[in-house]
C-alpha cells in the first residue's frame, strides 16, 4: 500500500475523483434498483390487508 502521506496531489486528487464516480455509481444503482422493486410491486403495496 502506499503512504498517503507521501503522496503528491495529483495523486490525491486522481483518488478523490475515483472515490467520488465510485459514490456516484453506487447511488445510481440503489437508486435504479428501488425504481425497479417499486414499479414490480406496483400498487399491491397500498393495498396490503393489516
Amino acid at each position: 500500500m502506499s503512504d498517503p502521506s507521501h503522496e503528491g496531489d495529483d495523486f490525491a486528487k486522481a483518488r478523490r475523483g475515483r472515490n467520488i464516480a465510485l459514490a456516484l455509481g453506487l447511488i445510481v444503482f440503489v437508486i435504479l434498483v428501488f425504481v425497479v422493486t417499486i414499479e414490480k410491486l406496483g400498487a399491491s403495496v397500498a393495498n396490503r390487508p393489516f
